[in-house]
């Protein structure tokens, strides 16, 4: 797909979607109630640029105002632009609720389920300790997988397996960085029903295995040795090792949406809006590469 084809076509599910649902997300009770510049370009020129692989927010203003003047007369200052786009925070979320509506559907029934985490770092290493940025979602905790401390948030996603290529995210959320992944996952039970979940040993829970086995779901994890046991049993690496395979897939999508949207990296943010603009953007943009692309 062309940049003027993507642009277009962002332009006109942004627009149908503020139509329908988006403009209640941010009525505006002022005289300034129809800006030049609309809300759905705003946010429009925020997902192409992210489609585009620009980092900051400055490198997709600048790109705009040098290049798509034509497009968008009416482009603001880069301050402006910036303050629209954090007023705009509660635009996102649903946004990309309204993109996973143009998932296929034929993957949903009985399909097997996929969990994870990454992290949304805020500050890194010895800056953690004293980061106080978006301190109402964001706090210091630890990545183990990649063995670092950092002040941010942790994105969790239930994806829908399919095969030989990516899986479909189901569900999305965000917790401090500090919560454990089990808490994320509690909050997801209800709604997992007739499948199997692959998930790390991180969600190694009995009590949530008996839930889930109450909804005839099954949470299948790496084995975790018990305590003194110095190494798994054949079939207990077997068993791991099969489970990591077939789990493997979520961690390809999570690095497929850091490589086209680079959401990982959240130093450039100040607020608490701008985190929440920045990851659900991020996660919009990728998803519509996902939905629309083909």
């Amino acid at each position: 797909m062309c940049w003027e084809i993507r642009l277009i076509v962002s332009y006109l599910f942004v627009s149908q979607a503020f139509k329908e649902k988006l403009q209640y997300y941010c009525q505006r009770m002022s005289n300034n109630s129809s800006p030049e510049l609309t809300d759905e370009e705003v946010v429009t020129i925020y997902l192409w640029g992210i489609m585009q692989n620009c980092t900051r927010i400055k490198d997709i203003y600048n790109y705009t105002n040098n290049h798509l003047r034509d497009w968008f007369p009416d482009l603001p200052s880069y301050q402006a632009y910036v303050m629209r786009l954090n007023r705009l925070e509660d635009v996102f979320v649903p946004l990309v609720e309204e993109i996973q509506k143009y998932f296929p559907k034929h993957y949903l029934k009985n399909a097997s389920r996929l969990i994870d985490s990454m992290p949304i770092i805020l500050a890194q290493e010895k800056r953690s300790s004293r980061a106080k940025v978006a301190k109402e979602l964001a706090n210091k905790g630890y990545c183990s997988s990649k063995g670092f401390y950092y002040h941010g948030v942790k994105l969790h996603i239930l994806g829908i397996k399919r095969k030989g290529t990516l899986p479909l995210p189901d569900y999305v959320g965000l917790t401090p960085a500090s919560n454990h992944d089990l808490s994320a996952f509690r909050q997801l039970t209800p709604y997992i029903h007739d499948c199997e979940v692959y998930a790390d040993k991180a969600y190694i829970d009995a009590l949530e295995k008996e839930l889930l086995e109450s909804q005839n779901a099954n949470i299948l994890t790496p084995v975790k040795k018990a305590k003194g046991q110095e190494n798994l049993f054949l079939f207990e690496q077997l068993l791991s090792t099969s489970v990591s395979r077939v789990r493997q897939p979520i961690e390809s999508l999570f690095n497929w949406i850091q490589q086209k949207t680079h959401i990982q990296i959240a130093s450039k943010v100040r607020s608490s809006k701008g985190l929440i603009v920045h990851v659900f953007a991020r996660l919009a943009a990728a998803f519509f590469l996902l939905a629309f692309n083909s």
